[in-house]
């Protein structure tokens, strides 16, 4: 019943203000005609066949199987999706959405089952072979990511990415993958999410391989990640990129850290550190004019590693002038992945009592927070809807790194459950309309990438969290995909190219069945009703004045 009265409200706001003189009377927000679709997912995510022919064991198999209690439903990927097995109907998906492109990542221990070229899987080859060759049989750009946090296991028995050996093995296994499909691949990304790789993988107990080791690690890693990837793309752009004619770039991520106090000069010092730590750690050394880690780092890790008694030596590892030169510049794009926002606020003047000492969060020396906030939720606990933080995102990065070419590689929103997800319809207009507004003021916007293709394991959370256009029904055994709302909202977007918030379709034939079977628990009201009457408000405002 409340649907109908959000839909009556929309209208009648939309009718009043569009007779209101000055103001359009079309709720329509058109993108670019050469704008760049596209709908995202991950292998371990979506793949399962963990064990499938001759596939080696990644530090996400090691973890779910070895330590299952670190899991919110002790689940792993074994199956998941079972992408391995149902990638034409993955296909036929990403079609029925009009996206222009698919951005999935390849699995290293799938293709290198050891990590290393002594021992190439055949299988792994032919499996992301099949799925390149059917995405361009229907127009379909493939966007491949290189890494997406699926390391062999064995590479992590040497140390993973606070090793050094891991520059040439890297190499060496992006050689192949370029040999192998760089004929028909034109967009590449070596690394998904550094921050996550190397804070959230070494620094906390939290993503594979779940060091839990603040403050030293995460550096070691980053350090490491950032010269594998600067090699792969030197190596691309003097091997490979004259006869492939293809791209690479790197994708990073961050929540935009809001200003808790926006008349506070130290708050708004607060955002801009965290805005350095988070995406400056990776991308100053690519983008900046400069090069090198962000001066803030540099000299605040320098001298908390001095207070805290490791010596002249910084915790964070320093580059040499021919490395510097050697990082800077190796990104024909900047990949952005970003959900929500975050109020920010300094740690104190003393720095004390909030984090571990030595970690990356007390060299940061910024609180975060979403406490106080009237931000919808979502169905995950950090992820509320503040679409501001897009934009102030988007104009922070075209302002601190002089205007790049930006892909937005991953956007979206979680429930738990149900094909009528209109609070995640809301999400995608309020959030695409916050790009828009970014590129009117003169970011450099090239495409948007939704997340995700479908329901698929979300990493700590396993099956709780729903980010996907598409449902799967995962006590099937072919996992059946079905639209939800979202799909066809999105599909709309696609296709027509513009946001158009009339657009509110309701369950066809197809749903309505399976919308039957559904456990109760999806179609009962939790966070996601609430994110859905709370967006529907804040939608029928932000369309009026639009109107």
């Amino acid at each position: 019943m409340w649907q109908v009265l959000i839909k009556i409200s929309l209208l009648s706001l939309c009718c009043a203000a569009a007779t209101v003189p000055g103001k359009p009377s079309s709720s329509v927000r058109h993108f670019p005609n050469d704008f760049l679709w596209g709908v995202g997912s991950s292998s371990y995510q979506i793949e399962g066949g963990w064990n499938a022919d001759d596939k080696g064991e990644s530090i996400w198999d090691y973890l779910t199987h070895q330590n299952p209690e670190k899991i919110v439903d002790q689940s792993n990927g074994d199956i998941s999706a079972d992408s391995y097995h149902q990638w034409r109907r993955d296909v036929q998906m990403v079609r029925e959405l009009h996206v222009t492109s698919y951005r999935f990542s390849l699995s290293w221990p799938r293709i290198m089952p050891g990590g290393y070229m002594n021992q190439v899987s055949t299988a792994g080859i032919k499996y992301y072979s099949n799925l390149i060759d059917e995405l361009l049989r229907y127009n379909i750009t493939p966007m491949v990511t290189i890494y997406h946090w699926e390391l062999p296991q064995r590479l992590q028995e040497l140390g993973g990415w606070t090793n050094p050996e891991i520059i040439p093995v890297f190499q060496d296994y992006a050689r192949l993958v370029l040999e192998m499909y760089g004929d028909r691949v034109k967009i590449w990304t070596t690394i998904n999410e550094p921050w996550h790789v190397c804070e959230h993988g070494y620094g906390v107990d939290y993503m594979a391989p779940s060091y839990n080791f603040p403050g030293i690690p995460a550096y070691l890693c980053g350090h490491n990640l950032l010269k594998a990837h600067a090699e792969v793309v030197h190596m691309y752009r003097n091997e490979f990129q004259q006869r492939q004619g293809g791209r690479m770039g790197i994708t990073l991520d961050t929540s935009w850290p809001e200003p808790r106090d926006p008349d506070s000069a130290e708050d708004r010092e607060a955002s801009e550190r965290a805005m350095q730590f988070y995406v400056g750690w990776f991308g100053h050394p690519i983008f900046s004019k400069h090069g090198n880690y962000p001066k803030v780092m540099i000299e605040r890790i320098r001298n908390l590693s001095k207070q805290q008694g490791f010596g002249a030596r910084s915790r964070l590892p320093e580059f040499t002038m021919e490395e510097i030169h050697r990082i800077k510049g190796t990104s024909d794009f900047f990949g952005i992945n970003s959900y929500t926002s975050n109020l920010v606020n300094s740690n104190g003047h003393n720095n004390t009592g909030k984090f571990p000492i030595p970690s990356f969060n007390h060299d940061m020396g910024v609180v975060e927070s979403q406490a106080g906030v009237d931000w919808p939720g979502s169905g995950s606990v950090w992820l509320k809807v503040y679409p501001k933080g897009m934009y102030n995102l988007l104009m922070w990065i075209h302002r601190e790194y002089n205007g790049p070419e930006i892909i937005v590689t991953e956007n979206g929103v979680s429930d738990r459950g149900g094909l009528e997800d209109y609070a995640r319809v809301d999400y995608y207009n309020l959030y695409l309309s916050a790009v828009l507004d970014a590129m009117e003021d003169g970011a450099n916007v090239s495409g948007y990438i939704a997340w995700s293709l479908m329901d698929s394991y979300e990493w700590k959370a396993g099956y709780t969290e729903k980010f996907g256009l598409y449902h799967v029904d995962f006590n099937s055994p072919n996992r059946t995909r079905t639209p939800k709302i979202s799909a066809r909202v999105f599909s709309n977007i696609c296709k027509t190219n513009s946001i158009d918030w009339s657009y509110r379709p309701t369950l066809n034939d197809e749903q309505l069945v399976v919308a039957a079977r559904l456990p109760a628990e999806s179609m009962e009201p939790n966070s996601a009703s609430t994110l859905n009457w709370s967006l529907s408000l804040f939608l029928a405002i932000l369309l009026a004045w639009h109107c």
